[in-house]
């Protein structure tokens, strides 16, 4: 899931946005645009940001690390504590399903908003 989301454009843009609050972003996705028919013109979004949250800045700095690095691995400790700090259940080292860490990332995230 965590290595999706980092090959994922539009969240590592906003991401790197997220860090410097009051920033207007503008999104447009040409990917859309080419599954639209062709006399609709999708409009960009924009989106104000405000201070993003720990688990916003979690992200950010895991998403940086992973495009970045050069050592080869990346641990999301960080991430992974703060993911902690919104779902309980994932403390404890138990096995959960991807698709629930997917959810209460991002829910987590869009909560900080």
């Amino acid at each position: 899931v965590l290595q999706n989301l980092s090959q994922t454009p539009v969240l590592r843009e906003l991401l790197k946005e997220a860090k410097m609050p009051g920033t207007t972003v503008k999104i447009e996705s040409p990917e859309l645009c080419m599954l639209c028919c062709f006399s609709f013109k999708q409009e960009p979004q924009l989106i104000k940001l405000d201070q993003p949250g720990p688990l916003t800045l979690a992200m950010h700095q895991f998403v940086t690390e992973m495009q970045e690095t050069k050592k080869g691995v990346v641990t999301p400790k960080e991430l992974f504590a703060q993911v902690c700090k919104k779902a309980i259940r994932f403390k404890g080292y138990q096995q959960q399903d991807s698709h629930e860490l997917l959810r209460y990332l991002l829910d987590g995230m869009r909560a900080e908003e």
